[in-house]
């Protein structure tokens, strides 16, 4: 399959996947607690990737150990966290919309970090985007429904995917997707993991109930698709093109998010949409003509 169509696919499936997974954290929550969804949810996918990561282990880049850290902690290991957290407070819809400033973060960090160099027009775009997000944190209509800590958490996760995608760009893509997915979770965040959950009570408090046993289905589903295939898929996204081609899939994730949110009684008022369109319509405006090869689509 030619890059260019395959890009295009990998971007449509990773959105309905990734748009699916803040309904699915939240559903999760309703059976454990923020850490445990999190843990959970790393724990499970490095069981499942683990024989991978056993059969290619001569593959394993020990000169490039800091990078893969750095990687597996900013993109697969604190956001895991942050979101959950953050979902306690806001609707999965909101959850959603926020993630979609991820473009942002990936210009923002690869002109930092790895000197991507940066349009007037991509600046412009950065700045609509935020007037959005403003209007999204203080439109809930009172006082109550302004939630600054959560959407402060949920900015902070989409800032560690964006280092965890530049970075893996620019250091780790002489590994295929599914053996740094694999490497990722099974041999740099499995054990983190266990302790984590650990430290919450988890193995020592869970019983075969009919709840808990509902609540690992979600996590389960949450695990395997939006965590370990997405994660495989996203890599080989930025294989096949940019880190910021690969993180517009943000720009279609919250419309499958707000959807889902609104199948399951969620609601957000006329501003909250208005600061939603305000957002993407940012991401799209920066995204309309890249200026330089390292962040072309």
């Amino acid at each position: 399959m030619k890059a260019d169509k395959e890009k295009w696919i990998l971007l449509l499936v990773l959105s309905l996947i990734w748009g699916s997974s803040f309904i699915l954290i939240k559903k999760s929550l309703e059976h454990f607690n923020p850490f445990q969804v999190g843990a959970l949810r790393v724990l499970i996918a490095g069981i499942i990737l683990f024989p991978v990561a056993i059969s290619k282990h001569k593959l394993f880049p020990r000169k490039h150990i800091k990078w893969l850290i750095l990687a597996a902690i900013t993109g697969n290991f604190i956001p895991m966290f942050l979101f959950p957290i953050a979902e306690t407070e806001v609707s999965s819809s909101i959850a959603g919309i926020i993630n979609s400033m991820m473009p942002i973060f990936v210009i923002i960090v690869g002109a930092l970090i790895w000197k991507f160099e940066t349009t007037k027009q991509q600046i412009i775009g950065v700045c609509i985007s935020f007037t959005g997000v403003c209007i999204l944190a203080f439109g809930g209509g009172d006082s109550a429904n302004f939630k600054l800590i959560p959407i402060l958490l949920l900015l902070l996760a989409t800032l560690c995917y964006a280092i965890s995608t530049t970075t893996v760009k620019s250091k780790l893509m002489g590994l295929s997707s599914v053996i740094l997915s694999a490497f990722i979770f099974s041999f740099v965040l499995f054990f983190p993991s266990i302790v984590a959950l650990a430290l919450t009570g988890f193995f020592s408090e869970f019983s075969f109930s009919e709840d808990n046993m509902m609540g690992l289905l979600f996590v389960g589903l949450l695990s395997i698709f939006g965590t370990g295939l997405a994660m495989t898929m996203n890599y080989r996204l930025l294989k096949v093109s940019s880190p910021l081609f690969a993180s517009t899939v943000t720009l279609l994730m919250p419309i499958v998010a707000i959807i889902w949110g609104i199948l399951d009684g969620e609601k957000l008022t006329a501003l909250q949409f208005i600061g939603a369109a305000i957002i993407i319509g940012g991401l799209i405006f920066l995204r309309t003509k890249p200026a330089t090869k390292k962040i072309e689509a």
